[in-house]
C-alpha cells in the first residue's frame, strides 16, 4: 500500500491507538508518549519512530512487534519502527485522558517532574515529601514504600486511608 497524504497519516495513528503498551495495557503507545512519529518514506514504506520511557525499558522490543503487526494488519506490508532517544521522554507527555485512565486503572499518574531553575534534577538523599493522591479513595495520606514498583517507571506507594498498596507512574 503506497500511501502519504494528511489523511493516510492519520490512519497510521488511529491504528497505533490500537496497541497497548504491554506494561500498562490501560493506555496505548500513542498515549503514553511513546510513540514520537508515524510517515511515509518515498517509497511508500511506513516509518514510526518511538521513544522509550527509560533508555533500558524492557518493554520495547514487545512495543517495537505490537506496532509491526498492527500495521501489517493494517495492509501495510513495508513496515519500520526506529527508536529515537532525542529528545528524552518525559511523563509530561502523558495527556490528561491518558492520566485519567491510570488513575482510574489503579496507577497514580505522574506529577510534575521536580526540576531546578536550571532544569537539573537536583539529586538528594531523601526527596522532599509531595503528596500522591490514592487513586482508590482519593486520600493524600500515602507514603513511598518502594521506589521501584513492577516496572522501573513505576513506584510503590501504601495509602493510609484506604489502606491499598498503589503504584504510582513517575514523573520524569
Amino acid at each position: 500500500m503506497v500511501a502519504g497524504g494528511v489523511a493516510d497519516r492519520a490512519r497510521l495513528f488511529e491504528i497505533l491507538e490500537t496497541v497497548k503498551d504491554p506494561e500498562v495495557p490501560v493506555l496505548s503507545v500513542v498515549e503514553l508518549g511513546v510513540v514520537r512519529d508515524a510517515s511515509f518514506d518515498d517509497a511508500g514504506a511506513v516509518e514510526v519512530r518511538i521513544t522509550p520511557t527509560y533508555s533500558g525499558c524492557p518493554a520495547m522490543g514487545a512495543i517495537e512487534a505490537d506496532i509491526t503487526a498492527a500495521l501489517h494488519a493494517a495492509g501495510y506490508a513495508d513496515v519500520r519502527v526506529r527508536t529515537v532517544f532525542q529528545p528524552a521522554w518525559t511523563s509530561e507527555w502523558i495527556g490528561p485522558v491518558a492520566r485519567e485512565k491510570l488513575r482510574a486503572y489503579g496507577i497514580a499518574p505522574p506529577g510534575r517532574p521536580a526540576t531546578g531553575e536550571d532544569d537539573l534534577i537536583p539529586l538528594l538523599r531523601r526527596g522532599a515529601a509531595i503528596a500522591v493522591t490514592c487513586p482508590y479513595c482519593g486520600s493524600t495520606r500515602t507514603e513511598l514504600r518502594s521506589e521501584f514498583g513492577s516496572t522501573s517507571c513505576k513506584s510503590i506507594l501504601y495509602c493510609n486511608g484506604c489502606e491499598q498498596p498503589f503504584e504510582q507512574f513517575k514523573a520524569i
